[in-house]
């Protein structure tokens, strides 16, 4: 890949407005809004069943919004003029006739946007599947799907590209690999979205989360944020929680409420939180200082939200 300098208007590779999607009486997703900025990776992240297959289905025109609207490069979708050529996207690693090669199956989708056998090549090194080229699909495992499926977005030498669970099926060096290759991807100013719902599988790649549950956002905000809450967390237990929670507010300290009269409070000191509640006369019936990974952070937003 070789630097192109190419730039976007305001910035915003991808706009969503609103966006909401129901299947019957079923909210999949949840007047849900978000931007993108050029030459970083997102990842978009929540558990299964969440919505966010839904979403990159609406961004990508194959599915019709309820309400809201998406834009990719300022534009919907469907407006693109040669959307191949700007926009990539792997929304599932079994979209291929099994009785083809990995090569052939290439070459069909270059001849279908006029682009050159030349260009199927060069993507098969990219992914590193030039010696499986001649193999039937059926006979790829789940782990070399996905980089065919990689490859075929890639052809168009796109500008962006929108993955879905990409690191499904991949053994650790693959993972390492993924990894590597979007990061040199993201450094040619071009932008990712990455979906998973394993915040490890992506925690070394992104700059930006976006967490979603039951369609609704959860939080916005780059990985040093979401990371800074790993540093450790004070678990503070108070029959004056909203007292407390007023006097954290005060002081620009985050925090988010826990059963049974519980606070959590983050990035800062068990004494600094004493020092606040005495100041703000609120009772301490416990006062502990707990680490927590990004795991358990992902997991403590999706299950705020869902209760």
């Amino acid at each position: 890949m070789t630097p192109r300098g190419r730039s976007v208007a305001d910035g915003h590779v991808v706009r969503a407005e609103s966006l909401t999607k129901r299947f019957g009486g079923v909210v999949a997703v949840d007047d849900l809004s978000f931007e993108l900025q050029q030459g970083t990776i997102t990842g978009f992240l929540g558990p299964n069943g969440a919505g966010k297959t839904t979403t990159l289905r609406m961004l990508l025109g194959l599915a019709t919004p309820t309400s809201g609207r998406a834009f990719l490069f300022g534009r919907p979708y469907a407006e693109l003029a040669e959307p191949s050529r700007r926009v990539g996207a792997v929304l599932e690693a079994t979209d291929f006739h099994p009785g083809r090669s990995g090569r052939d199956h290439l070459r069909m989708l270059a001849e279908a946007v006029d682009l050159p056998h030349s260009r199927v090549e060069e993507v098969l090194r990219l992914v590193e599947l030039q010696e499986a080229a001649r193999r039937r699909v059926k006979t790829y495992s789940l782990g070399m799907r996905q980089r065919l499926g990689l490859a075929a977005a890639l052809l168009g030498d796109p500008e962006l590209l929108i993955l879905d669970e990409p690191a499904n099926g991949l053994d650790p060096g693959g993972v390492r690999w993924l990894r590597d290759f979007l990061r040199a991807f993201a450094a040619d100013q071009r932008t990712v979205l990455i979906s998973s719902h394993v915040l490890a599988e992506v925690a070394q790649t992104v700059d930006v989360v976006l967490i979603i549950n039951h369609g609704k956002l959860v939080t916005e905000s780059s990985l040093e944020q979401l990371t800074h809450r790993t540093a450790g967390s004070v678990r503070v237990r108070t029959p004056a929680s909203a007292s407390l929670a007023d006097a954290l507010s005060r002081a620009g300290i985050q925090f988010s409420a826990g059963e049974n009269q519980t606070v959590l409070v983050y990035g800062t000191s068990s004494e600094q939180v004493g020092d606040i509640a005495f100041a703000a006369n609120v009772p301490i019936h416990e006062l502990v200082s707990e680490g927590s990974s990004l795991e358990e952070v992902f997991l403590g937003l999706t299950e705020e939200r869902a209760a």
